[in-house]
């Protein structure tokens, strides 16, 4: 008989993922962490935590490495304005 994946609480996750329950609570309302909500607590299963990690993780990776545009409003490259600025305060 197969063995069901049992639900578990915010301090839970917490610990599984090595975080505070707070950054649980906010990556619950701002990032989209897989919660359920069970009357007034919220309820997980840590396959789906574990998916929405990689999931994100992956995600970061792709934007991480796309290449940088220019700023809009002033038209440079964001890296290179900070090199820039670098260099125009030892030329001083």
């Amino acid at each position: 008989m197969a063995t069901e994946e049992r639900w578990v609480g915010v301090e839970d996750v917490a610990t599984h993922l090595g975080v505070a329950k707070d950054s649980v609570y906010r990556w619950i309302d701002k990032k989209g962490l897989p919660a359920h909500r069970v009357g007034r607590l919220f309820r997980f299963k840590l396959s789906e935590i574990d998916e929405w990690v990689r999931q994100d993780s992956q995600q970061e990776s792709v934007s991480n490495s796309a290449p940088r545009r220019n700023s809009p409003k002033t038209g440079e490259n964001p890296s290179r304005s900070k090199s820039r600025i670098k260099k125009k305060a030892k030329d001083k």
